[in-house]
């Protein structure tokens, strides 16, 4: 039971620290809570494990360089993600 207090834990802090990361390295203004942006680190954290684990430089359930590097890059790539679907809903006005 405690280790898996300490794994949640570790991925919640691991996501803030991706998703904080990611809105540092994009350009532009971001419109996100700090909420989404842990939110947002979370989920590239669970994209970046499942791809490490495919391409066989990591596991899902454990941290190391490439599967941080991999999840700052989807952290970039949802922000895009999320700014694109933003603009659709309000266009800009004239």
């Amino acid at each position: 039971m405690w280790n898996a207090i300490v794994q949640i834990c570790g991925f919640l802090i691991i996501g803030a620290v991706v998703g904080v990361l990611a809105r540092v390295l994009k350009p532009g203004k971001e419109n996100l809570s700090m909420g989404m942006t842990l939110v947002l680190g979370m989920a590239a954290a669970l994209i970046a494990g499942v791809i490490a684990s495919l391409i066989g430089v990591g596991s899902i359930t454990e941290l190391n360089f490439w599967g941080f590097v991999l999840a700052v890059i989807a952290a970039v790539a949802l922000l895009f993600a999320v700014e694109s679907m933003g603009a659709r809903k309000h266009p800009p006005v004239a």
